[in-house]
Parts: C-alpha cells; structure tokens; sequence
C-alpha cells in the first residue's frame, strides 16, 4: 500500500509548500533551529539512557532490602 510513499518528486512538492508558507528568509533560521533541537534531543536521550545502565546493573545484583515491596508478597 504504501511501498512507493516517498519518491523524489514528493520531496520536491513538500520544500516548494514551505518555501511559498514560510518564505526563503525563515527557512535558514527554522532549519536552523530544528537541527539545534534535534541535537538536544539526542544530547538528552544518550543521558537517560546513561543514567539507566548503571541503576539497571545494580539493582539486578543488589539484593531486596527489608521494607521493600519484594519482601511483601500479596
């Protein structure tokens, strides 16, 4: 159904509708300012996922402390 979604003239109609809504002078500082967000985004996820192996090592050999909910089944 959507084997051929994006072909090259797809991508060509799509920057000819931003260029006519937001005009050639904005795209630069939109660009711009997407590729900045993106790289935060990925700046930010690397963190999480940092973060998230160490306390996932941990807790895997760490046993249950007393006043845990392991220790009280229900």
């Amino acid at each position: 159904m959507l084997r051929n979604a994006l072909e090259p003239w797809h991508i060509l109609v799509v920057v000819l509708v931003m260029v006519l809504l937001f005009g050639s002078r904005k795209l630069p500082d939109t660009a711009r300012a997407l590729g900045k967000s993106m790289r935060i985004l990925k700046s930010e996820a690397k963190a999480l996922k940092a973060d998230d192996q160490p306390a996932a090592a941990g807790a895997a050999g760490a046993p249950a402390q007393p006043g845990s909910p392991a220790d009280n089944p229900r």
